[in-house]
């Protein structure tokens, strides 16, 4: 990404966002089933064997809708989500280039921290709601939400804000090092496949370099999800101490193995959501810099002023 105005990359950065969720739901909501489904007694089968069997018992379930329950929300929200991180993006890289104004590893890696802390205050409570919505299963089982707006209420009427924002903590605990990895990743693999002059990125390249960010963001993230999907989805009491309870039961009764539970949904919906992500995030910015130029002054700036 060569230097962008703020506007530019909260614009941009909400069209990559909503690119994101149209490709990557359907994956996300087998994530969520895998990490959040009880563990089975001494003689019980799990309701889900693996990615596939999630898959197939979905499909036979609930059909095709079942893969996009709780997309309300996170259409609703990812705009602004992703708007917000990249615009906190551009800041950060403001806050931490150097000197001589050359970027480097670490200021991508601290601009990308900045980011996940920019967007805690929209994510932690559009990710509740998702979960919850995610969670309910099957044609003939009692649905408790009807809805992204009657999980709002319900979690209001229950414990106010607070349950609203339950998971922040841990959301937090993903998003800083996640984000910090996911703009390093992209940044540095677009420098190495442009010399460094990243106006002349192909479209290969760029689904190349936003491919890989989505992964290494969330090898590195999947645990604190994890322990962020158990927490925002348990009934009310259930960890009274947050996250370290949720941590301190999980090692106990499924060993560290089940930090990773759902990866293989999380890495197949990594590369080709983020790749659409940056896809949308290259398009938009260039449709923007075509009407700056022929059309409506927009305040970017032009690749002049970037060389």
């Amino acid at each position: 990404m060569t230097d962008m105005s703020p506007f530019e990359y909260f614009i941009c950065g909400g069209f990559g966002g909503i690119c994101t969720v149209l490709v990557g739901h359907p994956l996300d909501t087998i994530k969520v089933r895998l990490q959040t489904m009880p563990v089975p007694g001494p003689r019980e089968s799990p309701i889900y064997s693996n990615t596939l069997d999630c898959f197939k018992k979905t499909l036979q379930n609930e059909g095709l809708k079942g893969f996009y329950k709780g997309m309300g929300a996170p259409i609703i929200g990812v705009a602004p989500i992703f708007a917000v991180s990249f615009m906190g993006y551009g800041i950060g890289k403001k806050l931490f280039e150097t000197k001589d104004g050359q970027n480097t590893s670490l200021q991508y890696l601290a601009a990308g921290a900045f980011s996940g802390v920019c967007t805690t205050l929209i994510m932690a409570p559009g990710e509740r709601i998702k979960c919850l919505l995610q969670i309910q299963e099957g044609k003939n089982v009692p649905k408790v939400y009807s809805g992204p707006v009657d999980v709002v209420k319900k979690l209001y009427h229950q414990g106010g804000i607070a349950s609203i924002y339950r998971g922040s903590g841990a959301t937090l605990l993903r998003d800083i090092p996640a984000s910090g990895l996911y703009f390093l990743t992209y940044e540095l693999i677009c420098d190495y496949l442009t010399h460094g002059r990243k106006e002349s990125l192909s479209i290969l390249g760029t689904i190349l370099a936003g491919g890989c960010a989505g992964t290494s963001n969330w090898i590195i993230g999947m645990p604190a999800d994890v322990l962020k999907s158990r927490l925002q989805t348990a009934p009310e009491g259930t960890y009274p101490n947050g996250i370290r309870d949720v941590f301190k039961q999980l090692l106990k009764n499924e060993g560290p193995k089940a930090l990773y539970k759902g990866v293989t949904p999380v890495l197949l919906r990594a590369f080709p959501a983020n790749a659409a992500c940056f896809l949308g995030f290259e398009l938009c910015k260039n449709i923007m810099r075509f009407l700056h130029v022929h059309y409506v002054p927009f305040p970017v700036r032009s690749n002049s002023e970037n060389d």
